[in-house]
């Protein structure tokens, strides 16, 4: 099928403002300001079932319904940060398709009554945003942004915005701190966005690749978006495939594909002829799952991924095959982690720490069994006690590495490893 968010692959130069425009560019934008009521456009976004792609799931049109119509003004800010190891779909749509995702933002801001947008790009991505800021004067001086658009009252201004390299500031408040130029460090919700954002004004933060998805809906309407995916996981979805396949990146599928799938028909397989072992759905964030056939010909999508324990998040796939041991991934996962935490909350900050230790420990060969049961337990200590998720996202790894695969763990410290 023709891809929808990935359309740079089907139609050369889509980066280009003639081309985009030639191939139905910024006529969704149209209709929305000049034929629908923002409310209008909420409600077909909502009727898409369109969920948040950054990695919570969360239904797009309902966050939007949530904002504060007491209290103005509105903001949009994209979620550009894209820091979890294993995902890169949102760089390509911004490197490849700009205009679509620019003209999501805008369908957004309109939905929402925002006359200002925000991309907030991670600090690596310091081209990128160059790059984003020539389509965003494109656009203006085509009269796509702007005062008076399309000939009505409403204007919108949309600004890239920096931030300094850091993985928390992919959690939407912390984000929103960074963007207001303070520490990138969560904020305590509630309140949430929608009624306290940026500068304490209502606020929608959407992913890149969920506002990509926007144009579609608008012009096509939202029944022709539920003809891809699932019932209660409509639409397509980039999934980021790397870890020990032969052909690593990103491949845009309707939801409910199967991992078997993704892996083998896509990816062309496992490298070398190894044997698959364990699969992180959702990249270091990933609760690991055991690739048995089972797990294999689950659905991806954002119910059936929970029932082989693990959650879809953002859809970037890790594959580890039988040459790996578990206690090694876990190392570097809670190696990155214990960097990124941001230190605001104890149990995260002196988790992590812990975790690090005792995880080197068991590495050199200096670990006993107490020392994986004690590495368990502090990651089980952590859970449901941090302030956003990134503590949470911190454990998934160790504690299920150490269910799932014991035998890695102690052939480490029964000092049979090689």
């Amino acid at each position: 099928m023709a891809h929808i968010l990935l359309r740079h692959r089907d139609i050369p130069d889509i980066d280009q403002l003639d081309v985009y425009v030639q191939n139905g560019g910024f006529a969704a934008f149209k209709k929305a300001v000049t034929t629908m009521q923002p409310d209008e456009v909420t409600e077909e976004v909502k009727a898409s079932g369109l969920r948040g792609r950054g990695g919570a799931g969360f239904p797009t049109g309902l966050k939007w319904s949530f904002m504060d119509k007491n209290n103005w003004p509105h903001y949009v800010v994209a979620n550009a940060d894209e820091s979890e190891p294993g995902t890169f779909k949102d760089r390509e749509i911004m490197e490849r398709n700009p205009f679509q995702f620019l003209e999501g933002v805008a369908i957004a801001a309109y939905a929402v009554g925002a006359h200002r947008a925000y991309v907030y790009l991670r600090g690596e991505f310091w081209q990128v945003a160059a790059w984003l800021d020539e389509k965003i004067a494109e656009m203006e001086a085509a009269g796509y942004l702007g005062e008076n658009l399309f000939g009505t009252e409403y204007s919108l201004k949309i600004y890239t915005h920096l931030g300094a390299g850091a993985y928390i500031c992919g959690e939407e408040t912390a984000l929103l701190e960074s963007l207001e130029g303070k520490r990138g460090q969560p904020r305590i919700r509630p309140p949430f966005p929608p009624s306290y954002g940026l500068y304490g004004k209502p606020t929608v933060v959407n992913n890149v690749e969920t506002l990509a998805n926007v144009p579609y809906i608008i012009a096509n309407g939202a029944q022709a978006y539920r003809q891809f995916g699932t019932e209660k996981s409509p639409g397509v979805k980039i999934f980021s495939l790397s870890g020990n396949v032969n052909k690593p990146g990103n491949y845009e599928l309707p939801l409910g594909a199967t991992f078997r799938e993704l892996i083998y028909e896509y990816g062309g397989g496992i490298q070398d002829g190894h044997k698959i072992k364990a699969i992180m759905p959702a990249g270091a964030s990933s609760a690991v799952i055991v690739a048995n056939d089972e797990a294999l010909d689950t659905p991806m999508d954002y119910e059936n991924v929970q029932n082989v324990g693990s959650m879809l998040g953002s859809a970037s796939v890790i594959v580890i095959d039988d040459t790996f041991d578990m206690d090694w991934v876990v190392a570097k996962t809670i190696e990155f982690f214990k960097h990124e935490s941001c230190g605001k909350c104890t149990p995260c900050r002196e988790g992590n720490y812990w975790m690090l230790n005792i995880i080197e420990r068991i590495e050199e060969g200096e670990g006993s069994p107490q020392d994986v049961q004690l590495l368990d337990n502090v990651a089980h200590q952590m859970q449901g006690k941090c302030l956003c998720a990134l503590g949470e996202f911190a454990t998934m790894a160790v504690t299920t590495s150490i269910e799932r695969f014991p035998e890695d763990f102690a052939k480490r410290v029964g000092g049979q490893h090689e």
